[in-house]
Formats: structure tokens, sequence, C-alpha cells
């Protein structure tokens, strides 16, 4: 069975990699990323990944404490962490990958270059993107967005901390409703928190399916990628 697509960009939150103990990073969690993110690259898979920095930092929410440009700056530091963690646990296990960073900082990590970022790609390296778009008041999904549009992928995968685009939260409301599909105007007008308008807007333009799923349910990201009806697909 061959995959359905060929390349994709997978957006990881930041609260997806941490524990039920609010440890920062839970490594059993990243090891199952990586290893299924290490199964698709074998069946020639081209995989970029955007992580957020939510369980560490979360600009937003210190907004009205300090400036809000120097606070989401802390947060692009922050996915830089999240980026090194899953790089490392990558190569640990013999993938090659490459981190690129939207604000530069050599000594650990690659400029962000598309045709340098593609050609990675090309040759079957992971490459973790890091920094958000670097700028302010641009969220990481409006960063997986338009990596997802200059990369040319073929779906966004979205790994969440739940498996699906509901009405309501669904650990508050036990009757909220599950989408299966939905278009991306039904997610703006319904004002569903699956990704913020930009994000949504320039898939939309750019017609970038998006899969939302559960990081944690068993093989989310191979079946993902095979093409299975998991989570809900935004198109």
């Amino acid at each position: 069975m061959e995959p359905k697509y060929k390349r994709v960009i997978m957006k990881i939150s930041g609260e997806a990699l941490c524990s039920l103990e609010n440890r920062p990073l839970d490594f059993d969690i990243i090891d199952n990323v990586t290893e299924q993110i290490i199964e698709v690259a074998a069946q020639g898979v081209e995989v970029g990944i955007i992580v957020g920095g939510g369980n560490i930092w979360r600009g937003a929410r210190v907004g009205k404490h300090m400036d809000r440009t120097t606070a989401d700056y802390m947060g692009m530091l922050a996915t830089v962490i999240n980026a090194l963690a899953l790089q490392d646990s990558l190569e640990e296990k013999g993938l090659q990958t490459r981190v690129q960073t939207a604000i530069e900082m050599r000594q650990i990590a690659e400029p962000y270059i598309r045709r340098k970022a593609m050609k990675h790609l090309e040759k079957g390296r992971v490459v973790i993107f890091a920094c958000g778009t670097g700028n302010p008041y641009f969220s990481t999904d409006t960063a997986a967005a338009l990596r997802a549009a200059e990369m040319e992928v073929d779906l966004i995968m979205l790994a969440k901390n739940v498996d699906a685009v509901y009405d309501s939260d669904p650990k508050e409301n036990p009757d909220a409703m599950r989408f299966d599909t939905i278009s991306y105007m039904d997610v703006i007008n319904k004002g569903l928190s699956v990704m913020d308008n930009t994000a949504i807007t320039l898939c939309m333009d750019n017609h970038i399916p998006i899969n939302v799923f559960g990081v944690n349910e068993k093989d989310s990201i191979r079946r993902v990628v095979y093409g299975e009806e998991i989570g809900t697909m935004i198109k």
C-alpha cells in the first residue's frame, strides 16, 4: 500500500508534547511521534514539521503584563527548544534532520531558506521549522500554513491533544458535536478554535487541506499519511 501524500507539513502543538504531570516535555510522547515519522519517511514521504511552544511559554496569555512583541519573541524561542528535542530524538533513531529558524541562531540551526528546505525534503531529510514566521502577532498555526504553501505540500497534518474538531470543548462538554469533514468557511463562521483565521484563510486561498487528529492515538501519523479517515478533514 502506497502513502496517499507525497509531501506533508505536520504542525505539532507544544501542549501535545507535554505530560499529564505538567512536565514541559514528555519523551515517551516525543519518541512515539518520531518513531512514526521515521516509518512514513522510510516510505518516501517528505516531512516538514512546525512545532509550537505552548508547553513552555504562551505569549498571548501574558500580553497584559508585558509588551506583546517581547512576549511573542519569547514564545518563538520556546519553539526552538521543542524543535531541538524532536531533532535529537529523530537523529538518535538514525533519520537525518535539519532545524531551520525564522530568527537566525547559526550556532544551533540553519536560517530559514526556502530553496534549501526544499532540497533537504527532496533528499529525505526531515525539516523542522522553528520560531514561527519570525514575526510577533503571528501564530505557529499561521507559520504552518505559510510553510505549507511555500513547500508546496499535499496536506497539513494538525497533531493535537484532542482527536478531532468539535463544536465546543469535548473536555468540558460531553455532548460536543464532532465533525468528520468541515469547510474552511464553516471553521471561520462557527468560530471554531482549530487554527487562527489567518492560517485558515491562507490554507483556503492555496487549496491546502488540513487533517486534524489526535497525536496520542495509536499509529495516527501513519494512518493519516496513508489516507485513512481519522480525525477531521478541513477542505
